[in-house]
Formats: C-alpha cells, sequence, structure tokens
C-alpha cells in the first residue's frame, strides 16, 4: 500500500502513484445505508458517513486525539450525525471538528483533516490535491435527470492500474477496433481546455445474440474527460434509438491497482426500433431498466477485455505512434498537469511527444 512517505512510488515505475484530481469514493446510498464506511482512497485510510441533515463527510480515517483508526472495523459509529472514536469516544461533526469527549471539554484543536467533496446524481466524489493542495478545478454541473431517464446502475472493477492508463482508452480509438471488434471508428472531435479535454468519435459494432442473431450498431460517443478519474460519455445506439450515459470513474487505490467503477443510465425510448422492438410490450419502466442492465453489462464485458491488457502491459515513454493513433501525445501532454509536484514527476514523463 502507498503510504504519506513513498507516494512517489509509480506504476510501472514510470507513472506517479497519485495524480491530482476529483476522485469517487462512494455513492450517497451507500454512505446513508451503511452508515459509515472505510476505505483505501489514493492511498490514504478514509472514512465517510452522512449527518442527520444529509450532508457527506469525507475525512482522514485517523482521530487527531490519539491517533486510532475510526472505521466501522475498528469499533467507529456515527452517532446522532457525528463519527464517534472507538479508542476514546471523542466526537466529530461533519466540519471535522471535536465537539463532545466522555469527560471533559473537547479540545479546540482536535479536528479531522478533511476532504473537499462534490455530489453529481448521488455520486459523492472527493478532491486529492498534490501536497494538500486546495481543488484546482471544479466538476461539471449535474446533468439534466428527469423521469424519462433510468436510475443509475454501477459496477466496480479492481485490477492493476492507474487512472492515467485508463482514461487514455478515450482517446486511443485504434484499439477500439483491434481489441473491442468496432469498426468504421471515426474521430469527429477533439479539443483540451484546461483541465476539460472533449473526444468524440464513431463507430459501428456487430454483436452476435445466443450465437443466432447478429445485431448491428450505429454508435455516435461524446467524451466528457474532467482530470484523470472522472469521465462522463455521452451515448448515440442510432439503430435501437437509445441514448445512454456513462461514468467510468478511475480511483487509485495504491500505488499499483485502480478500483473502475462504471456507472449507466439509458433514457426512455417511447418507439424502440428494431430488434428492440419485442421489448415494446413491456411497462416502460421495467423495459428501461432491462435495457440498462444489458448496457452496463455491455460495458463491463469491454472492460474486461482491456483489464486482461493493463494487468501485464508496462507503460511507455515517449510512445513510438503511428498515423493512425489518433491524439495520444496530445492526451500525455494534457495529463501533466495532474503532476504539478517536480519531485514526483519523472524525466520520462515529460518526454511524450506526438
Amino acid at each position: 500500500m502507498t503510504t504519506r512517505s513513498d507516494r512517489t512510488s509509480t506504476y510501472s515505475g514510470t507513472l506517479p502513484a497519485c495524480p491530482e484530481g476529483w476522485y469517487f469514493v462512494a455513492s450517497r446510498k451507500t454512505v446513508v445505508r451503511e452508515g459509515l464506511i472505510e476505505k483505501t482512497w489514493l492511498g490514504e485510510e478514509i472514512v465517510a458517513w452522512a449527518d442527520d441533515e444529509g450532508r457527506i463527510c469525507v475525512a482522514d480515517a485517523f482521530c487527531p486525539h490519539l491517533g486510532s483508526h475510526m472505521g466501522p472495523s475498528v469499533g467507529g459509529v456515527v452517532r446522532d450525525g457525528c463519527l464517534v472514536c472507538p479508542f476514546h469516544g471523542f466526537e466529530f461533526d461533519t466540519a471535522g471538528q471535536c465537539v463532545a469527549t466522555p469527560n471533559a471539554p473537547p479540545p479546540k484543536a482536535a479536528r479531522l483533516k478533511l476532504y473537499e467533496t462534490r455530489e453529481v446524481l448521488g455520486m459523492i466524489f472527493a478532491w486529492w490535491g498534490s501536497g494538500g493542495r486546495p481543488a484546482q478545478w471544479r466538476l461539471p454541473d449535474e446533468p439534466p435527470a428527469g423521469v424519462e431517464w433510468t436510475g443509475l446502475r454501477s459496477t466496480t472493477l479492481r485490477f492493476r492500474g492507474h487512472p492515467q492508463e485508463t482514461t487514455e482508452n478515450s482517446v486511443d480509438v485504434e484499439h477500439l477496433e483491434y481489441t473491442h471488434g468496432y469498426h468504421d471508428v471515426e474521430p469527429t472531435d477533439f479539443s483540451i481546455d484546461g483541465a476539460y479535454l472533449k473526444s468524440c468519435f464513431d463507430f459501428k459494432m456487430v454483436r452476435r445474440i445466443a450465437g443466432l442473431l447478429d445485431i448491428h450498431s450505429d454508435v455516435s460517443a461524446i467524451t466528457h474527460v474532467h482530470g484523470l478519474g472522472f469521465s462522463f460519455v455521452e451515448i448515440h445506439e442510432k439503430t435501437v434509438g437509445m441514448r445512454a450515459r456513462l461514468w467510468v470513474l478511475s480511483t487509485p487505490v495504491d500505488g499499483e491497482s485502480v478500483e473502475l467503477t462504471l456507472v449507466s443510465q439509458v433514457r426512455e425510448i417511447r418507439k424502440p426500433g428494431r430488434f428492440f422492438a419485442g421489448l415494446a410490450f413491456l411497462p416502460v419502466p421495467l423495459r428501461h431498466r432491462l435495457l440498462n442492465l444489458f448496457f452496463i453489462r455491455e460495458e463491463k464485458r469491454f472492460v474486461l477485455q482491456d483489464v486482461v491488457i493493463w494487468d501485464k502491459k508496462r507503460y511507455r515513454t515517449p510512445p513510438r505512434l503511428s498515423r493512425t493513433d489518433g491524439p495520444i501525445g496530445k492526451y500525455r501532454r494534457y495529463c501533466r498537469q495532474f503532476y504539478p509536484n517536480p519531485a514526483s514527476t519523472t524525466g520520462e514523463l515529460q518526454s511524450d511527444t506526438d
């Protein structure tokens, strides 16, 4: 596990372990259901909980009193909206302040280390800054989410990898054909504005169902990348007439592993296109829940095809690119801003070119 003293430990010996940015912690639903959660996140031990007014707190898991871990595995609990240390009963509110102790006035200096949070459609993100720097940019506003959209469905994979490598897929158009079997892949737009990168492409693909029926898809995808932990993809499948959203949330666990959370949402289709018309007899909500389930399972299948490669690959820099590789060089220069500490940025990272 990466610790505070070896934060510059690297994936494949080249990339700094923790790029600066916003990273997924948990869903609000999970935090409320569990009461208190703990996890290893960017090499840190953190806890998260909600108070009685619904305010979410993401904090360092160790008590500032005498250093006890305060996660539920050790006996930490939330009582009346406050986190209670299992060692001496110090209580902390969601502002991080110690507000009570069993036998003495709470010390004013006893405060938790907090992480700035942002919520997007019930997904909780926290900012990790190099050397404790405050947030350098904001996550985008929530997309519209009316009754025409299904609820969110998610799945999480853990594997050896790095968020720069996983996010690079958004610009690596060649692998879409060779690894995933897409065809007629056509980039349509690419731009960078500070921490925001936009990558758009069209493609076609054929899926065989039950070994008997081929389904042809014609797809347009718009990928919005906000740092290396937050990618939001708008998908239009023209054959079926489906519009979907996919969040790809890559979060470092330590210097070698990431948790990749996929979150999907599908928009209501009132007049299904061919190959989907057979489900038209189902109630609309059920129909779209099934479609969303199928969609995220397909996306998970594609990611697992990449995981096999990520698990064994080495980060190459500078890459020896071909003319058809897409803007990988531009993407890697975009990534430099997320490693602001020169001591943790290798010369190899700085040498990436088109």
